[in-house]
């Protein structure tokens, strides 16, 4: 069965690289991102394992903790990633879920038997700290993940989750955000004391309230 936004994210405990899990307590009051990848020791893996270690201090500023899922074992695992760490100049700072039963990746649906039978395809998950499911991607195995647009959909994810705001398309933290329709002309001065332009009846922006 499909996951779908607003769902509950299944719980699962799984042997890691940094020692065994149980899924929600780990997340604990964090966010969450869980992607898949195909199998270890393949290329667009490498260099995405790579590029999210990279990142890790910017995922630790919004109180993500990131989590990666293979089928393959826990010492194939620790050996990939030596090879990430040597090839993408880098040091993974995450776990790495071995899930060699394919147990988590069927709880997520991260096995599409069209695309292949075996291995998972490139899902992503991001959960908020409700354990609820809030954005979902999936890229076939042979397009490398964009992880600058996964912080950016984080920033948005997190300010349209405490302001009654959206975000417009290709918004990046500190732009111009629009105030949600159900907000009434005569709420917005003491919502958005900032200010606001309205474009259209429908389409009202205002400067970026967490900031």
């Amino acid at each position: 069965m499909s996951l779908r936004l607003g769902d509950e994210a299944p719980n699962f405990t799984a042997q890691t690289t940094q020692g065994e899990i149980n899924f929600h307590e780990w997340l604990g009051n964090s966010w969450g991102v869980l992607f898949s990848h195909p199998a270890d020791y393949t290329p667009v893996c490498t260099t995405e394992l790579g590029a999210t270690s990279k990142l890790q201090q910017e995922f630790e500023a919004r109180n993500v903790k990131v989590i990666a899922v293979s089928v393959d074992p826990l010492d194939s695992h620790h050996g990939w990633i030596n090879d990430i760490n040597e090839t993408q100049n880098t040091h993974v700072n995450f776990p790495i879920i071995a899930d060699p039963n394919r147990e988590v990746a069927t709880l997520y649906d991260m096995i599409h038997p069209n695309a292949s039978e075996k291995f998972t395809v490139r899902s992503l998950f991001i959960i908020g700290p409700d354990k609820k499911i809030k954005l979902t991607i999936t890229y076939p195995a042979s397009t490398g993940r964009n992880f600058v647009e996964i912080l950016r959909v984080i920033d948005s994810l997190q300010l349209t989750a405490n302001y009654s705001v959206a975000t417009p398309a290709n918004w990046k933290h500190g732009e111009d955000v629009i105030i949600v329709p159900a907000v009434k002309n005569e709420d917005i001065p003491a919502k958005f004391p900032k200010g606001h332009t309205e474009i259209k009846p429908y389409l009202r922006v205002t400067p970026q309230p967490n900031l």
